[in-house]
């Protein structure tokens, strides 16, 4: 079966490659295979009473399927070129800007209007993080909200089905170059494109190496961020997330000069497990619609690690880290920041009695005898460094789950039209290693499909 486009990947990246391919030339013949499920059929087995922890499903319907593993997150889009991925040193920064609003456009159209749109442009707490030596990054954010990004992906879902054939719980399994056009080869048959789009995310880190080593283009290492999620009582950022949702704060460590982020925050969200090439790690969602909402408050603080010569598999480095957290907990870990202070692991009576009641079932334990102590001693002296713009931070019963690991793919040769060395053959999205967001994902599958229709002209 020919077709002029084949998509592998229904993430953020695919999906807008697909809407904007269909918006300029309804006559494309275009494919989209997916290892995941279709997004009615997405559920995750956790339901915290019957099922507690990760079992291992097939295919995580977490982190695979329509929409990709953005579907259950908290749906932010962040408008800005100051974090998310390094899109703008390829397209040009106006032009990275230009394609994440067109973005935002697209949502506020399929289901997204009315949900407000965030920025930290003259913010008074941009002051005040950095007289307590704190670094407040600029952003417009737009939070859709884990059940609005759902609404938005099922319209966006309904419009492109009649348009594009999909092909569901069906992993690519390599992809070849013939002398014309692309080979691309599944369990049950091969399908031949013209051109051929990867936005496999990071889920397909692993996939995504095998095909560049086997088709032999060029790749170099990426960053690795580890750290945990914080959950706090909401009152305790409610300054912030009331007037920015989203805060995105840097802070240099004084004792190693690391740096440490806070990453995805939820306010009133809940803390979440997710599943990648089989190793538990905890993430965080929150919702739009006040009835979902929690008490707490959850964000990530991450610590980013590049690794010189000769060491190169970032990815293996945080996945051991990982695999240590699951075999000690069974899966997710969870501690009060008074107990590692103290030296103590937490046990299920601690965590019970604490005035912070948390989102999720996770296993009481020790999260020193998991992450290394640079990486520990940086977490904890950027507690202490929030504490002084929204004290109680660094309360005896904040909760810290472990781990939370973002893995970067291996970043992926590619020119200014995010095409290989091979014409024809795009890689987007995060699984290229150059985005790192929603919106960056997105915007990078928008300007591949220009490129396409465009060089088609």
């Amino acid at each position: 079966m020919n077709y002029d486009v084949i998509i592998i990947g229904a993430g953020p990246g695919g999906i807008f490659s697909a809407y904007e391919l269909v918006k300029l030339n309804p006559k494309l013949k275009i494919a989209v295979f997916e290892a995941g499920h279709a997004l009615e059929k997405r559920r995750c087995p956790i339901d915290g009473d019957k099922v507690k922890s990760c079992i291992g499903c097939k295919s995580c319907s977490i982190m695979s399927g329509f929409g990709g593993a953005g579907a259950f997150s908290d749906g932010k889009y962040n408008i800005t070129n100051d974090f998310g991925g390094t899109l703008y040193e390829y397209i040009g920064k106006q032009r990275a800007l230009e394609l994440m609003q067109y973005v935002d456009e697209i949502n506020m159209k399929y289901g997204g209007e009315g949900t407000k749109l965030y920025t930290t442009a003259g913010s008074k707490f941009k002051k005040l993080c950095m007289q307590n030596d704190l670094h407040l990054l600029d952003a417009s954010v737009r939070h859709l909200g884990t059940d609005i990004n759902y609404v938005v992906l099922e319209n966006l879902y309904a419009d492109l089905k009649e348009k594009v054939d999909f092909f569901f719980d069906t992993p690519v399994e390599t992809i070849e170059k013939p002398e014309e056009g692309y080979r691309v080869v599944c369990k049950d048959g091969a399908y031949t494109c013209q051109n051929c789009i990867v936005s496999v995310g990071r889920s397909g880190s692993k996939w995504m190496e095998k095909i560049c080593e086997e088709l032999k283009i060029p790749t170099q290492s990426n960053r690795v961020d580890i750290g945990v999620r914080v959950e706090i009582p909401a009152e305790i950022f409610s300054h912030l997330t009331d007037e920015l949702y989203e805060s995105k704060i840097v802070y240099r460590t004084q004792k190693y000069g690391d740096k440490v982020r806070t990453f995805c925050m939820n306010p009133k969200g809940a803390v979440v497990s997710e599943n990648t090439n089989g190793i538990v790690t905890v993430n965080g969602h929150s919702y739009e619609d006040p009835a979902k909402q929690t008490k707490n408050t959850n964000f990530a603080l991450l610590v980013a690690k590049h690794f010189s010569e000769p060491f190169k598999d970032s990815t293996g480095y945080a996945e051991s880290i990982a695999r240590l957290s699951n075999m000690l907990g069974g899966g997710v870990m969870v501690q009060r920041f008074g107990d590692l202070i103290r030296g103590q692991r937490s046990t299920p009576k601690r965590i019970e009695e604490s005035f912070t009641t948390p989102t999720m079932s996770a296993t009481p334990g020790d999260l020193s005898l998991v992450l290394p102590k640079r990486l520990l001693d940086g977490i904890i002296e950027m507690i202490y460094a929030l504490d002084k713009i929204a004290p109680g931070t660094a309360n005896d019963d904040t909760l810290l789950y472990g781990v939370e690991v973002k893995f970067y793919n291996m970043e992926v040769e590619v020119d200014e039209k995010l095409q290989c060395c091979y014409d024809g053959l795009y890689i987007i999205g995060d699984g290229s290693g150059i985005t790192h967001s929603l919106s960056h994902a997105s915007a990078s599958g928008v300007h591949v499909a220009r490129n396409i229709v465009k060089a088609a002209e």
